[in-house]
């Protein structure tokens, strides 16, 4: 079974997180959704319980829109609170260990601006690393993340156009979950 720790801040507002994550409540997928912003919205989260959460799935799918080259800040916290010596890691740490860490998220504009000479510089994975290198402090399996563009109205896509690209997204996700 997969858990799915959602992190949007306006998850009602999204067209393509929201269609992700319908896509994959309508898949064969066996799924558990925790929705961070619905569950602490005053950003206390509860370390105990999310532990409790996560040794009872072998998957970890973390969720979310890329927000300034990385994660939204609940998603940061909730590392930051639950990934705690002797869980994580340290000596005792192993509670995570041959668990699959896998992101998906959603960017806003086109894959052509994250690249050396456009405005971005970087491509999207260049700052993934950070994650890479999470997953395997906790002894767990780095699964390269799966992202897409095209994600945001801000950037000129009508809902149409994000709509189609989530659901693309979310079938290579459905694809990746099955195959584990």
């Amino acid at each position: 079974m997969t858990l799915i720790i959602l992190a949007h801040p306006t998850f009602e507002k999204s067209v393509a997180n929201k269609t992700i994550i319908e896509e994959l409540e309508k898949s064969n997928v066996e799924i558990e959704i925790r929705d961070l912003h619905q569950l602490y919205p005053d950003f206390k989260i509860d370390p105990k319980v999310e532990q409790e959460f996560l040794v009872r799935h072998d998957t970890v799918l973390f969720q979310y829109p890329f927000y300034w080259y990385n994660m939204p800040a609940i998603l940061k916290q909730w590392f930051d609170v639950v990934f705690e010596h002797q869980f994580a890691f340290g000596s005792k740490g192993d509670k995570l260990k041959g668990k699959n860490f896998l992101a998906s998220f959603t960017v806003g504009g086109k894959e052509k601006d994250y690249t050396l000479l456009e405005k971005h510089h970087f491509r999207v994975y260049e700052f993934c690393k950070n994650l890479e290198q999470t997953s395997y402090f906790a002894q767990m399996n780095f699964i390269d993340p799966i992202y897409s563009f095209r994600a945001s109205k801000a950037d000129g896509y009508t809902d149409e156009e994000i709509t189609r690209s989530a659901k693309a997204h979310a079938d290579r996700l459905i694809h990746q979950l099955m195959g584990m």
